[in-house]
């Protein structure tokens, strides 16, 4: 982890705070970026052509202020496998959110900050024993299920669990639907619960997540809707067997450009189907943690079209430090379109720097001037599941340093 030499910082015990408060948080995000790429090129820094973030930390209070103001009552357990900076942890920390972790490093993360375990939702229905035993050991004890052998491993290692029943839900408009993969038919979850039942477990809620990848976003007010719906005749089920269940579990997949036009639908959703006295959770990742990072890449070659290629008018070919197996996984997976931005004020492809040839960034954009090699290129909303998914692949680093810097005032929270 990295801080920008100032005046662009000032520490306190808790974050980083940013000078120029009086800046827009857009023009201090590119301060910091003009600033580090000065001390690159004034340092010789080695290591300076790999492609580096601008965190705005004062962009995480404020989406936890668009969230706390259109879902109230619903608790967010941040995604931890969205973006695993210890730093956009400890602040999400601070605000008070709860954490969705999936694996045993993911719950590391989050308890090496001091998190207490009941703030912690091991939210994967199929675990490795290993895993469950580990979650048990720390006092991490609510997690999800969606099989019966899960419920048997549970059984076995950590029988006072505090069980959530994952249903299956899906958003046909979602980036990528993968439903098949998590969450119990409604013609299964009787049984589920029956054989919970039968081996003496503690079922408390319900939950459904309405896609079934990375985080993919949804986009469809609906299909959180029939989640909720179906959400409550697994209540029903549990609640004829002898459970209490007590939480409901609305998963993640919230698009931030729809997010204030969905939440009232979503909230009315949820207000028919269940009393008053139950306790709402979510697990939105790309929501925290998209925009508040920027990503800066640096040109390293560049291939200028010749002969018929020339005429035809196929782009010019940019070769930038970073690629879909660095921080543009994205661009495979969810066919992100990526926006790049030439921090130094014709038409161009944008490749990664390996030696695949499906390492391509941007088949084509057009800049307002001639990019050249060594010029630096910004992409903004880069914080969901990109350093997450890199990868080391040919010998490429998959460490990238991030400057933190601060718009918001943080008395005000």
């Amino acid at each position: 982890m990295a801080l920008l030499p100032a005046p662009s910082e000032a520490v306190t015990g808790k974050v980083i705070h940013a000078g120029y408060r009086n800046l827009p948080p857009d023009e201090l995000v590119d301060l910091a970026i003009e600033s580090q790429i000065t001390r690159i090129v004034k340092r010789s820094l080695v290591g300076g052509d790999e492609s580096f973030f601008i965190a705005d930390l004062g962009q995480i209070f404020r989406q936890h202020r668009r969230w706390t103001q259109n879902m109230p009552g619903i608790r967010p357990y941040y995604a931890v496998k969205c973006n695993c900076d210890p730093t956009l942890l400890k602040v999400l920390a601070e605000l008070g959110t709860g954490f969705d972790c999936a694996s045993i490093e993911e719950m590391r993360a989050v308890l090496n900050l001091g998190v207490d375990p009941a703030r912690i939702l091991f939210a994967n229905p199929c675990k490795a024993p290993a895993a469950v035993a580990f979650a048990r050991e720390v006092g991490v004890l609510r997690t999800t299920f969606d099989n019966i052998d899960e419920l048997d491993t549970i059984k076995t290692h950590m029988p006072e669990a505090q069980l959530l029943l994952r249903i299956y839900a899906n958003d046909e408009g979602a980036f990528i639907c993968l439903g098949e993969k998590f969450g119990a038919q409604l013609d299964t979850t009787e049984e589920l619960l029956s054989r919970a039942w039968e081996l003496g477990l503690n079922v408390i809620g319900v939950g459904f997540h309405v896609v079934g990848t990375i985080g993919t976003g949804a986009t469809n007010p609906a299909s959180f809707c029939k989640g909720i719906k179906d959400a409550r005749l697994a209540f029903s089920q549990a609640e004829r067997l002898g459970f209490h269940p007590k939480i409901l579990d609305i998963g993640g997949g919230f698009q931030d450009d729809c997010f204030e036009s969905m939440a009232p639908i979503i909230r009315d959703a949820i207000r028919s189907e269940f009393p008053a006295g139950i306790t709402m959770i979510a697990e939105p990742g790309r929501f925290f943690a998209r925009s508040v990072y920027t990503l800066i890449c640096r040109v390293i070659s560049r291939r200028r079209q010749l002969g018929n290629a020339a005429l035809s008018g196929v782009p010019d070919m940019l070769y930038q430090n970073d690629g879909i197996y660095g921080n543009f996984m994205n661009v495979i997976m969810e066919k992100e379109i990526m926006v790049p931005y030439l921090i130094k004020n014709h038409r161009y492809s944008i490749w990664g720097p390996t030696c695949d040839s499906t390492d391509c960034v941007v088949r084509e954009v057009t800049f307002d001037s001639e990019v050249k090699v060594g010029d630096w290129l910004k992409y903004k909303n880069m914080g969901a599941y990109t350093t997450t998914t890199a990868t080391q692949f040919n010998g490429f680093s998959s460490t990238y340093d991030t400057f933190y810097v601060n718009s918001e005032t943080v008395s005000d929270y």
